[in-house]
């Protein structure tokens, strides 16, 4: 990916996103108005009331939307916005996708799904022989994490002088970052980082998809919380029950105008590593619509030189 000629060539990429939501749907128009070379969704869930809401590419028409799936009805849409693009379906199922099929893309978005399928794709990516970046986005109302794993990432930074400078950056797994001890990483590391955690392995232990909780579940949850802390030596207050309550009540809520920021954010992202230019997210970004302030987390930190 990457290299030399002009802004078009720099941008032929093949991008899959597996999870067909708000956030995405915001990341896909941004990427297609950019000129990325092709983009397949992944998606066979039928339209839902959630999605009328955060979709803005779902027209409240059911005749339009009735019986297809999100990803059809979100490929016609996003055609009309650069016929340039080749835009595709890509039916199946994201937990399930092989190396073989994975190579055809050189940039891989996923929502929407459980830590394991997650995991399960970052792993495949590293595996394949040829670079294919990993990217996860989660909005859960108004609040949103990215993780980004571009593995060994070399781009063009610009110097105060005007000269481009080639940088080098090491990126771990999705395992590795979020495996990471709690009493390793910066006292400044925002509450979301460690709210996300406590979240994920309550739904992958109840077998749950993401967004399959609610206020009902606060007990268990502040229970993870207490477990989680106690084994890694922190604080509980490192994660307020005011933000947890938010991000259970939220279910599969997405806030329109949080899917914006979080789709913006990724589709620059996206473009710099296609482009190697430009200082990429390294490797967690996070955005809470009650402080309005997004916040990057290096995780685990970059030893200083």
């Amino acid at each position: 990916m990457g290299g030399g000629g002009g802004a078009e060539e720099e941008l032929t990429a093949h991008v899959l996103v597996c999870g067909v939501n708000g956030t995405t749907i915001e990341f896909c128009k941004n990427i297609v108005l950019a000129g990325v070379g092709s983009l397949s969704l992944m998606d066979d869930h039928m339209v839902t009331e959630d999605d009328l809401n955060s979709n803005f590419l779902i027209p409240h028409d059911e005749s339009v939307y009735g019986g297809k799936s999100r990803a059809e009805v979100c490929c016609e849409s996003l055609k009309d916005f650069n016929p340039m693009v080749r835009v595709a379906v890509a039916k199946g199922n994201p937990s399930l996708i092989d190396g073989t099929f994975i190579d055809m893309f050189d940039i891989i978005v996923v929502s929407c799904a459980s830590l394991k399928t997650k995991l399960f794709i970052n792993d495949n990516c590293r595996k394949r022989s040829k670079h294919i970046a990993f990217y996860s986005v989660e909005c859960k109302d108004s609040c949103g994490e990215i993780f980004v794993d571009l593995q060994d990432h070399s781009y063009l930074q610009k110097k105060p002088g005007g000269e481009p400078e080639q940088q080098e950056l090491k990126y771990p797994s999705l395992q590795e970052a979020i495996s990471v001890p709690w009493k390793d990483l910066s006292k400044r590391t925002t509450k979301l980082y460690y709210a996300m955690r406590v979240l994920e392995s309550y739904e992958s232990s109840e077998g749950r998809d993401p967004g399959e909780t609610s206020l009902s579940d606060l007990p268990a949850v502040l229970a993870r919380r207490k477990d989680m802390c106690d084994r890694m030596s922190v604080d509980e207050s490192k994660i307020p029950t005011s933000l947890l309550e938010r991000l259970l009540a939220a279910g599969k809520k997405e806030h329109p105008p949080v899917c914006a920021i979080l789709g913006g954010i990724l589709g620059q992202e996206v473009i710099k590593s296609i482009s190697c230019k430009g200082d990429p997210i390294k490797n967690f970004f996070y955005f809470d619509d009650a402080d309005g302030k997004g916040a990057m987390e290096d995780i685990p930190p970059t030893p200083e030189d």
